[in-house]
């Protein structure tokens, strides 16, 4: 069976790990492990530690030959670092070299990011990779960001701006790492800076999903909300888009492994 390579930023490990907990139908799951990766492995190890492998660096990988017919594909991840999108060159160039890495060991790419800022609104073109690359889909463009996949899309995203335009969004994974995307250094974080950053913003909003739970992301939250004067308010969100999303990558993987074994059966014919 095939690879499935999968790139994703920090952010979205909570949402990767919770889909992938979930298959029960993967052979095996390899992390790239490195700074970035820690917590990723830390909650597959707590729910899929039979299943996981972790390696040094991406030419150390190696595909479990002894499952190629088994039906069931493995999975290969790299977790990019935080905030690459805050410039749009770096988080390319982050991209296209991840993508470089990993495609000589993939049949497939699924990338976590969105739009992310016009950066991805052309994958396929921008990683010139001579194999699918996979990205959430809103309709017929890349959903707008990590929040656009996680509220359901960009008219539910514009729907909660237009209510309050002061509004900061946070997903599970911004709750955990909101003060390392503000500044690397979290310790020098000041309220006088964070109050400047969102002196126009009236409110967190929590869009919550089945990785974590909202007392927790409440908490997570409480310390932002204290400098920056936001009041905390609720959104329910979806794991529907990326679901959406893993199946088209598996069902490209399912459908290239039928018809490798049909092209051997037409071989082996006298």
């Amino acid at each position: 069976m095939g690879v499935i390579g999968i790139i994703t930023c920090e952010v979205l490990e909570l949402e990767f790990a919770h889909l992938l907990c979930a298959d029960h139908d993967l052979s095996r799951i390899t992390v790239l492990e490195d700074i970035r990766s820690i917590r990723l492995i830390e909650i597959l190890e707590s729910k899929a530690a039979q299943k996981l492998r972790r390696i040094p660096h991406m030419n150390s990988f190696i595909a479990d030959h002894s499952q190629q017919d088994s039906g069931q594909p493995e999975v290969l991840i790299r977790v990019l670092e935080l905030a690459l999108h805050r410039r749009k060159s770096i988080l390319q160039k982050g991209l296209i070299n991840a993508a470089r890495e990993m495609r000589s060991h993939v049949d497939a790419l699924l990338l976590g990011y969105g739009l992310c800022g016009g950066a991805l609104d052309n994958p396929q073109k921008l990683l010139d990779v001579d194999i699918p690359v996979f990205i959430p889909m809103d309709g017929d463009h890349p959903v707008d960001d990590c929040v656009g996949l996680l509220i359901g899309g960009r008219d539910n995203y514009y729907a909660e701006q237009c209510k309050i335009p002061g509004t900061y969004f946070m997903t599970p994974g911004w709750t955990y790492h909101w003060k390392r995307v503000f500044d690397p250094d979290s310790s020098s974080l000041k309220s006088e800076k964070v109050k400047r950053l969102f002196d126009r913003y009236e409110r967190s909003l929590l869009v919550v999903t089945p990785v974590m739970p909202e007392d927790e992301m409440r908490q997570n939250v409480r310390e932002f909300n204290e400098l920056s004067g936001c009041r905390t308010e609720l959104r329910e969100g979806t794991m529907e888009i990326l679901n959406e999303t893993w199946k088209a990558v598996k069902a490209f993987i399912q459908n290239k492994d039928r018809l490798t074994s049909t092209d051997k059966s037409r071989g082996n014919r006298p």
